[in-house]
């Protein structure tokens, strides 16, 4: 009888996610648990961290047992546990942090801290583990937007960030404004099917200027147009905004591609589940004889299986992470 392949568990909970999942060494994912909260935030309009550290509290355990049962296992089974250090809200994270070594502590197995933004990178690895190297990640999410080569496992180089305003903050504002509700991503997607994306000619910031983004300046655009023709249709605003956010993703992608000579773009982060920028990259890629990973919806969201892709790679990589170590919630990409 062959063994059973070793397996990792992964613990999320950087923002106002819940996930634990268990994830084989050669990638199987044999369980992933999302508790959302969007509920709890949606009045508010956006995620409030201390009813984001709470809702963690309650709901962290049976997340946890969810992904052990789903996996047909006991924790004590795991070959280790990962979780993710930083970045993100500071309460939310120690919140997971510490369940995590209480569980490593009681099974006798290794503690993994994960970054939050290596998870994302290897969302896609889950799902295309034969991903050609080097390839450019946009990573595109509420907090972040970076745009970064991916040379091989653990080697990543910065090629660019946003300067301002992160993409997902952009359309959740936006949204917000144009009174959409909350999540702003899904929101201003949906609505945006029914514009026309032509429609209002909104700025590209820094478009054709180095690899650095910034999306300020359109927000403040979007609010002053629609102030001065409170006409307007929101769905064409909500298409033309997008559009803009798009148009300049996928440039600078397709630039970054070319000027480095990466084989593929790799779309991760929450903002990657977006319609328009999903077709874009695809349609870029055919043009220039580029393969493109576009990870499932589920993927590009917080979850825990990608936590614990990295994990393992970490693992075999750094071995187990000190039990006195703590959450940074500005933790950074360690870069080459």
């Amino acid at each position: 009888m062959s063994a059973e392949p070793a397996r990792l568990l992964g613990i999320e909970t950087s923002c106002d996610e819940t996930a634990a999942a268990v994830v084989t060494e050669s990638g199987e994912v044999l369980s992933s648990v999302v508790s959302s909260q969007i509920d709890l935030h949606a009045r508010f309009g956006g995620v409030v961290p201390e009813i984001a550290s709470r809702a963690h509290v309650e709901l962290l355990t049976p997340v946890v047992a969810e992904a052990l049962l789903q996996a047909g296992m006991a924790g004590p089974e795991v070959a280790g546990v990962a979780v993710t250090v930083g970045p993100g809200l500071i309460g939310s994270l120690l919140v997971g942090v510490s369940h995590a070594k209480a569980l490593a502590l009681v099974w006798g197995v290794p503690f993994i801290g994960v970054n939050h933004l290596e998870g994302h990178l290897y969302a896609a690895l889950l799902e295309e583990p034969d991903l050609e190297l080097p390839a450019v990640v946009l990573l595109v999410s509420g907090g972040h937007t970076l745009l970064i080569l991916m040379e091989g496992h653990g080697r990543y180089r910065l090629l660019g960030q946003t300067i301002d305003d992160a993409a997902g903050e952009a359309f959740d504002k936006v949204a917000r404004f144009l009174g959409l509700g909350y999540p702003g991503g899904p929101a201003i997607d949906s609505a945006a099917m029914e514009g026309d994306a032509s429609a209002i000619p909104f700025p590209r910031g820094l478009k054709d200027q180095g690899y650095d983004f910034s999306f300020s300046g359109l927000k403040t655009s979007v609010i002053n147009y629609v102030t001065k023709n409170p006409e307007v249709e929101t769905v064409d605003v909500a298409a033309s905004f997008q559009e803009a956010v798009v148009d300049v993703l996928v440039t600078k992608s397709r630039r970054a591609a070319r000027e480095t000579g990466a084989r593929a773009i790799c779309l991760a982060g929450g903002v990657a589940a977006n319609s328009l920028l999903r077709e874009r990259t695809l349609d870029a890629c055919i043009a220039d004889g580029l393969s493109a990973y576009l990870p499932s919806r589920s993927m590009c969201t917080d979850n825990a299986a990608m936590i614990a892709a990295a994990g393992w790679w970490r693992l075999r990589s750094d071995g187990a992470t000190p039990l006195d170590a703590g959450a940074d919630p500005n933790l950074r990409l360690t870069l080459i």
